[in-house]
């Protein structure tokens, strides 16, 4: 049975404009790739167009909870790169790469900022905040068009908390943690999970999580204070070795 809860909940997020978007070229970029990625069921994160060792066009991507496996970088390849052959939104030759947005991943989206709350962030504004572009702290949640951070390294003449008006960003990334790496092995581990039960390819419940067989729950149980009639006696076993050697039918009662 579909979840209907969860798919309107994916279709939202994959609806869900990004904050920080790239200009000239990566725009261009952008605006083939999207319709293909959200068509896929993934979101488009980050562009990068980079001139070093020939022109490189890498496209960061995810799954709306966040996940990425190498199988959707090799899914997503497949399905832009014959689109971008044709769009040509660069004018030269170039080589395409998928990726992951990575532990250490940007911030794009108003959803970013409120799932990775707690974590260490460096941010960077397009508009300076108090005199400064530059901050970094812990996210301390979304605030109506605000993140608030809680700032490592405030001076003693400034808030230990400011409000950024996300729209005013120009780039936001998480700080690599060990909590930071711990969270994203756990988000791992849960999407590759749900991955192998949409495919038929989860391993079976083990056996102690199996149901009792009801035939075996339904045998009679002994009486309360009576003990069961012991069944290797050695009336028994004398019993058997003679109906053994066919002196007595074994189903004689004793």
């Amino acid at each position: 049975m579909i979840d209907q809860t969860a798919t309107s909940v994916d279709a939202e997020l994959l609806a869900e404009p990004r904050l920080v978007v790239e200009p000239g070229v990566a725009a261009r970029v952008a605006a083939v790739a999207v319709p293909v990625l959200q068509g896929m069921g993934y979101r488009l994160v980050r562009i990068k167009v980079s001139g070093d060792a020939g022109c490189t066009v890498q496209i960061m991507a995810e799954r709306p909870d966040g996940s990425m496996q190498l199988e959707d970088c090799e899914a997503i390849s497949r399905a832009l790169s014959p689109v971008l052959d044709v769009a040509d939104p660069i004018e030269r030759a170039y080589r395409l790469e998928i990726s992951s947005p990575g532990i250490d991943r940007p911030l794009v989206r108003r959803s970013d900022f409120e799932r990775y709350a707690g974590h260490l962030v460096k941010i960077e504004m397009a508009v300076a905040h108090q005199g400064r572009k530059r901050f970094r702290g812990a996210l301390a949640g979304v605030e109506g068009d605000a993140v608030r951070v809680r700032r490592d390294d405030p001076r003693p003449d400034e808030d230990a908390e400011v409000l950024l008006v996300m729209e005013d960003i120009s780039d936001a990334r998480l700080v690599l943690t060990d909590e930071l790496i711990e969270e994203s092995m756990r988000r791992g581990k849960a999407a590759e999970r749900e991955l192998r039960r949409e495919l038929g390819l989860a391993p079976p419940q083990p056996a102690h999580a199996k149901k009792s067989d009801p035939a075996k729950s339904n045998k009679p149980k002994p009486k309360p204070g009576k003990k069961p009639e012991p069944t290797n006696t050695k009336k028994h076993r004398l019993a058997a070795e003679r109906a053994r050697r066919g002196e007595i039918d074994s189903s004689e009662g004793d």
